[in-house]
């Protein structure tokens, strides 16, 4: 919703004070088809021939969810501190063998199912279930288990930035392609030197549409949507980090309130809940 309401104030300042300074914006409408289908065009071949089909898959994808509010909310993580709790607590009562059936069949677990929000996302319920089976079998300790999940968490933060990356390089390509769009609009010119000036002045007109065009479409849309790309893949890398700080609390010993607790530090300021709304969330289930 932001987006939209950032690219209307964006383009009723541009264009409003263009207008309002005598500008013919029939000049810019006129061009506008044309240069269009020359800078995407040409942005669009170059993006594919940049990029794994991957990624490009992945730069779609993530360009839906810039479009929709984030799921990373102080709800979502108090009901992932929760799950946690309940699994913890769980373990430490009855004995670690005794969540083997909850993370061996995560989606027959009353426990997952009480949490739907989180206990539905695949990426979360793989990640926990992954830990969990490592300290049932109990062959790994805290530090090798907490080395792995650095480097699990690592190779998620390349798997998503990959498309955050593959953007910014869009957003500096976008300028060139409306100079290209330019001068091939100057050289059309330049092949009607005989026109009147009025005519001249239009055909120049519409060729530096190009070049503001890269220009606008650049810093004003594509950099924009790269930005916010990267909150939304930090945001995700969080919550994996919420669940290793918790996981890795729990396995040096500590309770699992104080392991939630230790989970619950690690989440930004905006979004992170209180020590009392967690611990009466955690005492509502």
């Amino acid at each position: 919703m932001f987006v939209i309401i950032g690219w209307l104030i964006a383009m009723a300042c541009i264009f409003g004070v263009f207008i309002a300074h005598g500008g013919n914006i029939e000049v810019i409408l006129h061009a506008l088809p044309f240069e269009l289908i020359t800078i995407f065009g040409a942005a669009g071949g170059a993006f594919l021939a940049n990029n794994q089909m991957k990624v490009v898959k992945s730069t779609m994808a993530g360009l839906g969810t810039c479009f929709k509010g984030s799921k990373y909310s102080k709800d979502r993580y108090m009901e992932l501190l929760a799950l946690l709790y309940d699994i913890l607590q769980k373990a430490r009562k009855e004995g670690l063998m005794s969540i083997e059936k909850d993370v061996e069949e995560p989606h027959n677990s009353p426990l997952f199912q009480k949490y739907p929000n989180v206990g539905h996302d695949h990426h979360v319920t793989e990640f926990i279930t992954d830990y969990l089976r490592m300290m049932v079998s109990g062959n790994l300790n805290a530090h090798e288990i907490e080395s792995l999940m650095d480097s699990e968490i690592e190779t998620h933060h390349h798997e998503e930035h990959a498309a955050v990356a593959a953007l910014t390089r869009l957003a500096g390509g976008l300028p060139a392609f409306g100079i290209v769009a330019a001068v091939l609009g100057v050289v059309n010119t330049m092949g009607s030197v005989g026109q009147p000036p009025a005519i001249l002045g239009g055909m120049i007109g519409s060729a530096l549409v190009g070049t503001f065009l890269g220009i606008l479409l650049a810093y004003g849309f594509v950099e924009p949507l790269a930005g916010l790309l990267e909150q939304k893949v930090d945001d995700a890398g969080k919550e994996f980090q919420c669940i290793k700080t918790t996981l890795l609390a729990s396995m040096q010993g500590y309770a699992p309130q104080v392991a939630i607790e230790f989970g619950r530090k690690v989440l930004y300021s905006g979004d992170r809940p209180t020590f009392g709304e967690l611990e009466t969330h955690v005492k509502k289930k």
